[in-house]
């Protein structure tokens, strides 16, 4: 993307990329998978929660670990190199499942983070239906975060 929007805007504006060379990929195996309908982020936080005596029965809690998915579904596309990769790991396990990705976000801030590819349907349906192609996207450690940069307003 380039250039940053401000408002609302449609989820079409999140650049989603991912790593055709496993956890080995560079900048230049990074593409796109085609023919992506929907892509989803999901974030827990693991938080401990303790009772101080001296806060007269008030519990306290800190944030203590996170974790987080990416949900995508859309449609198989036969030749495309993003949908190829995704699709030939439904039948692989263990570390043939690792790989990176990237999401540009439409304020221009970025999320890129090594991941588990967790694929959840490449086909099937009624007869007239385009096949499906959905996966998750499982966070391996901590992401790298970098925020949108600042526009600098008037003073």
């Amino acid at each position: 993307m380039t250039q940053t929007i401000q408002g609302t805007f449609p989820v079409y504006y999140f650049d989603f990329k991912i790593g055709t060379k496993g956890l080995a990929s560079t900048e230049s195996d990074m593409v796109s998978v085609a023919e992506m309908e929907s892509l989803g982020f999901g974030i827990e936080g693991g938080t401990e929660e303790w009772t101080p005596m001296t806060t007269r029965g008030w519990a306290n809690a800190t944030m203590t670990g996170k974790k987080f998915s990416v949900e995508v579904k859309g449609k198989r596309c036969i030749g495309d190199a993003g949908n190829d990769y995704i699709a030939g790991i439904a039948w692989k396990d263990g570390l043939d499942c690792d790989t990176k990705a990237t999401i540009d976000f439409p304020d221009g801030s970025k999320l890129e983070f090594d991941c588990v590819v967790d694929v959840t349907n490449v086909g099937g349906g009624e007869s007239t239906n385009v096949a499906p192609l959905e996966f998750k996207l499982i966070g391996k450690g901590k992401p790298t975060f970098t925020p949108a940069p600042t526009t600098g307003g008037s003073e």
